[in-house]
């Protein structure tokens, strides 16, 4: 449940004390949920500045750090059906965000949307996100085979 807001108000605890020489980040779907939800989401905008704001300061503490940045995504499943045409475009623009903030700070930028609007027919609604949000294990597998081929790239 973790909106941009949410993560950069714990860089500290959980990213720079940690002290990582790697790090990646999905982020992008709960600040458009939760707007859709409960009025509570992150525009894109704001998005983006809080994103580039964080990884600045991360890269300012650890210069060395190696990032990827996972690209938010989403289907029709049963907790976004209802409100799919607003939440589609409004992911798309934390996606785009999220691959400028990775070219901004040098990041590998994994993109996911393609690949599961290409998935998704192939096998019935739910298999590859459960309620068009949360990765399913067959979901989980393709997010992990699109990480590991990107971290093959990475000079790490």
């Amino acid at each position: 449940g973790n909106r941009i807001v949410d993560v950069y108000a714990r860089i500290k605890k959980d990213i720079l004390n940690l002290e990582p020489d790697m790090m990646s980040m999905l982020i992008g779907v709960n600040d458009v949920w939760h707007e859709l939800g409960e009025r509570n989401g992150v525009d894109a905008p704001k998005f983006e500045k809080i994103y580039s704001l964080m990884l600045e300061e991360i890269l300012e503490a650890k210069p060395d750090i190696k990032l990827m940045v996972l690209e938010p995504f989403v289907l029709h499943g049963c907790y976004t059906n209802d409100t799919y045409d607003q939440f589609r475009p409004e992911v798309l623009l934390r996606a785009e965000a999220s691959k400028r903030v990775a070219e901004k700070y040098g990041a590998k930028f994994v993109p996911l949307q393609k690949i599961f609007d290409e998935l998704y027919p192939t096998q019935p609604e739910g298999y590859w996100l459960a309620d068009g949000v949360h990765p399913t294990p067959a979901g989980h597998g393709v997010i992990a085979k699109e990480w590991i081929k990107a971290f093959k790239e990475m000079d790490v």
